[in-house]
Parts: structure tokens; sequence; C-alpha cells
């Protein structure tokens, strides 16, 4: 088995994987927040189970999409995105824009601390997998 195989490097992996894409699409959110009848989104994030498998999809699989009337309908295929849903207490501007910039940057820098603790985590697990077995 290699090293980069065990579930928690792949687990972490697929955190890092998902903290990136999630700045991609809050990046989008904070460019949008001008454009009229723009809505914010945000990822849903990988739960994992006790062997670091992600549960219910997750990252690196695509949900079937129904792209003509004579296809099947896509049934369970997991969202990807959740849109803020009026939890956050802050209305809808007149121009139908629903961005709160505050709240757009928390989640970045919330975003920024959490990529940056699963990278130093994969790294120091990479260092003692190293050590261990002697090449470190």
């Amino acid at each position: 088995m290699a090293m980069n195989d065990l579930p928690i490097l792949s687990a972490l992996r697929t955190k890092m994987q998902w903290h990136q894409e999630r700045q991609r699409v809050l990046a989008e959110n904070i460019s949008n927040s001008d454009t009229p009848n723009f809505r914010p989104r945000d990822l849903v994030e990988p739960k994992f189970d006790k062997g670091g498998a992600t549960v219910g999809g997750g990252m690196g699989t695509l949900p079937m999409m129904q792209t003509s009337a004579t296809h099947m309908a896509a049934s369970g295929a997991p969202d990807t995105f959740d849109n803020d849903r009026g939890k956050s207490g802050f209305q809808t501007r007149p121009a139908g824009n629903a961005v709160n910039l505050e709240e757009q940057m928390l989640k970045v820098s919330a975003n920024q601390m959490d990529f940056a603790t699963a990278t130093s985590l994969y790294s120091k697990s990479l260092h003692l997998l190293k050590t261990a077995i002697g090449k470190g």
C-alpha cells in the first residue's frame, strides 16, 4: 500500500480540495456582490466515516444529470451547492442581490484557516510516516 492510499491522508486531501473549491465559490460570491438578482452560494461540506472514506458521494464523484427529457431522472443525486435560504438574517437588496460582503469575508477567512489546518495535518502526517519507516 502506498503512503498516499492511507485513509487519513486521502480524507485530508479531499478536505483540502473542498476548501480550495469553496474559496473559488466564495470569491465568486464577492465578485458578484453588485450583480442584480445574484444569490450567494456555498459548498456542502464533505462528511467522512470512521475509516476516512467520504459518505454520500462526496468529492470526486459527479452527480447524474438529466440533459434531455428522454433521459431518466436523477434520483437521490446530492446537491453540490447550498443557497443561503435566509439563514444569514440579511435581506435581499432592491436589485435582488443577496450577497453580504461581511459574511462572505468571514467565510473566506474561516475557510483559509481551515485549509491551513488541513495542510499542516497532512504535512505532519507525511513527516511522521517517513520518520516511522526511517526515511525522515
